[in-house]
């Protein structure tokens, strides 16, 4: 696994999850548990992680969408 994106927003993670499961790119959300014991405030981001052949193709889908992946 690789992670694709890092983000303390639920509702780009969300977005991001929905449209590799529209490409049939599978995904993992990390760090969900941790980010809920804090409180929601958002200090603890949570990370998108994709298989690493999928990757590039998934780069690539977020590109498209305008969700930048912070490297």
């Amino acid at each position: 696994m690789k992670e694709l994106l890092r983000s303390t927003d639920p509702t780009v993670m969300a977005f991001a999850s929905a449209l590799l499961q529209g490409e049939d790119i599978d995904c993992f959300q990390m760090d969900v548990n941790m980010s809920i014991l804090e409180g929601g405030i958002g200090i603890f981001p949570r990370r998108m992680m994709v298989r690493e052949e999928d990757y590039d193709r998934a780069a690539l889908v977020m590109r498209d969408n305008g969700i930048p992946l912070g490297k």
